[in-house]
């Protein structure tokens, strides 16, 4: 069964869409995140929906990336600093000529 996508009935009044009397028809302005088109239209925000949702995973995506990259960084500077403090630790605990026993 195709589903007529251009028909402009509503199931949620189940009637003809009121389109700028009802509160779920918006504008959505930005990029179509499959295509890389730029988008600016008005329509219902139940079709909407699926575009959105796809948007939404990439930056979920794109955050998740950028949070690891950060925590690369974070175990790079610890080991940094651990090495350091284990060579300070090292340099304390060595004799000193001024340390002398008289």
């Amino acid at each position: 069964m195709k589903i007529d996508q251009t028909s402009d009935y509503c199931p949620l009044i189940k009637k003809k869409c009121i389109e700028h009397g009802c509160k779920f028809y918006v504008q959505i302005m930005g990029t179509d995140p499959q295509t890389g088109k730029d988008i600016n239209g008005w329509d219902c925000a139940i079709t909407w929906l699926p575009m959105l949702i796809i948007e939404g995973s990439q930056q979920t995506r794109q955050t998740g990336a950028a949070i690891e990259s950060f925590r690369n960084e974070v175990v790079k500077t610890q080991s940094i600093i651990d090495i350091a403090g284990a060579q300070a630790e090292q340099i304390e605990n060595q004799p000193s000529a001024n340390n002398t026993i008289e």
